[in-house]
């Protein structure tokens, strides 16, 4: 990261610097936050093009082997509502601290599972510090960067955020062509304790702790509400294994749960109680940025999930060669993100926004087109203005969605934007494997390998058209997001 990437230079106003604090203090901070928040995020995806190898390797079906992403982000779904509460309670160093360690304990686990039930549990260790990290980062570049010159640096973190998922299949691609599946979590695990030791060095305190008190039923409503939410929709894909009466029962139970934390969470933040403040809710300009980002997170991880299922079982492509071949879409996000945050500042979020949508939505129904006889160079193409559509809509969302919320709701905000993201993640990865499974059960597609191939094929192409179909909602929710109006308190222009 350059300093002119990430600026923090000293700034009078509402949000005066800490005494004994430099703007290089600010520029280290955010970027020890970004690489550790790269690292972690990075593994949310890796797991895909790992899939058909783990399917083999410990002998499980599609269904069962997507809980390692699933369970990923479920686990970050509940995690997160309580992170609002950690990060108004406790400094920033011990915060960032705790999620390293659990992000590290999680790839160990991982690393040493003699089969599929341990290693899940070691994703789930993973996900409760990747949690925690996010929220973090956001709340941090929210108090320590002004309005006028956030969209540069929530470019930045668009890397992390959307950048990271891309490259996964890419980094376990080149793994896995030379190693077991174990050394996903090999080679993390080193780079996971550097930067545990790093920040307990180098991180400093941003803003102050003060008391906030836990209401313990809302964090049992909120993991019952998310968690059951995203258990029902992951457990779709397993109908025919388990039948309808699980999914149904877990969806009823997370959408009641969801009812009751609502009721309570609106009872409890007029004392400033609430473990998720909804007041975010009442913010202009924030609901609808939270659904765009719903959407493209939805598309992006369903798909990322789905192709390389596509071109390893249905284009007979090894695993390096689809890692290599998501590797260009993956680094193109990631070169075009701080440009995207520099436009936002000067123009605004619908020059970016309404673009991206549409382009998001015109790959998605060419991909429903994709058949046993694609040539890869169309699948490569795709996936790369893929790639530019989501860097056209990532970091406008976001910065939209929390550049209006007043300083107080900052932890809150960001909390309510990354339970979004995880909800709509699991929903996207278990909506495209179950359109995959049905469309390939109910395909004519003959018998023997062949017919396989052709059945797969057929299921592909039926989830990229219902993805397809979503992503048209993501265009009209393009349409009606504004730049926010600086909220009273937020931190006053920077001196240069």
């Amino acid at each position: 990261m350059t300093d002119h990437a990430i600026d923090t230079a000293p700034r009078t106003g509402s949000q005066p610097q800490q005494p004994g604090r430099s703007a290089a203090d600010d520029r280290l901070v955010i970027g020890l936050l970004l690489v550790s928040a790269f690292v972690v995020i990075l593994n949310e995806t890796i797991m895909g093009v790992a899939l058909p190898r783990l399917m083999d390797d410990l002998d499980i079906s599609a269904a069962t082997g997507q809980w390692l992403t699933t369970g990923f982000l479920l686990t970050m779904a509940v995690v997160i509502p309580i992170t609002g509460f950690l990060i108004q309670r406790f400094n920033t160093r011990p915060v960032f601290m705790w999620a390293m360690s659990l992000f590290s304990a999680g790839t160990l686990i991982a690393l040493v599972a003699p089969g599929f039930s341990v290693l899940l549990i070691g994703r789930i260790v993973q996900a409760s510090g990747t949690a925690i990290m996010m929220p973090l980062l956001m709340t941090t570049v929210l108090t320590l960067i002004d309005p006028a010159h956030r969209g540069r640096v929530m470019g930045n973190i668009s890397i992390v955020i959307s950048v990271a998922p891309a490259v996964g299949p890419t980094i376990s691609g080149l793994i896995l062509n030379a190693f077991s599946w174990r050394w996903l979590f090999g080679f993390v695990l080193p780079i996971a304790i550097a930067a545990l030791i790093l920040g307990m060095v180098k991180v400093r305190n941003v803003g102050a702790p003060r008391p906030a008190p836990l209401d313990v039923l809302s964090v049992v409503l909120s993991a019952f509400a998310f968690g059951g939410i995203v258990y029902g929709l992951s457990s779709i894909a397993e109908i025919a294994a388990t039948g309808p009466a699980m999914p149904i029962a877990a969806i009823v139970v997370g959408a009641v749960a969801l009812t009751l934390f609502v009721v309570r969470q609106t009872r409890l933040q007029r004392t400033d109680r609430a473990l998720l403040d909804l007041r975010t809710f009442r913010t202009k300009g924030f609901t609808v940025p939270i659904v765009g980002m719903g959407l493209a997170f939805l598309v992006m991880l369903g798909t990322l999930i789905l192709l390389p299922i596509y071109l390893e079982r249905v284009l007979g492509l090894d695993v390096l060669n689809v890692g290599l071949l998501l590797l260009p879409g993956g680094l193109l996000m990631g070169l075009l993100s701080p440009i995207v945050g520099r436009v936002y500042d000067r123009f605004g979020p619908r020059v970016l926004l309404i673009p991206g949508s549409v382009i998001i939505a015109a790959v998605l129904w060419a991909l429903a087109t994709v058949g046993v006889d694609t040539s890869v160079w169309f699948v490569l193409g795709a996936h790369v203005v893929l790639s530019i559509g989501l860097a056209l809509t990532f970091t406008p969302l976001f910065t939209a969605a929390l550049g209006g919320l007043p300083p107080k709701l900052y932890s809150h905000g960001s909390a309510v934007l990354g339970t979004a993201q995880q909800l709509a993640g699991a929903a996207g990865t278990a909506l495209f494997v179950t359109l995959l499974t049905i469309g390939a059960a109910t395909a004519t597609a003959g018998s023997g390998a062949e017919g396989a191939v052709r059945a797969t094929a057929s299921g592909v192409s039926t989830a990229f058209l219902v993805g397809g179909v979503i992503s048209l909602f993501g265009i009209v929710a393009a349409c009606f997001v504004r730049k926010p109006a600086t909220p009273e308190g937020a931190p006053a222009p920077m001196v240069h």
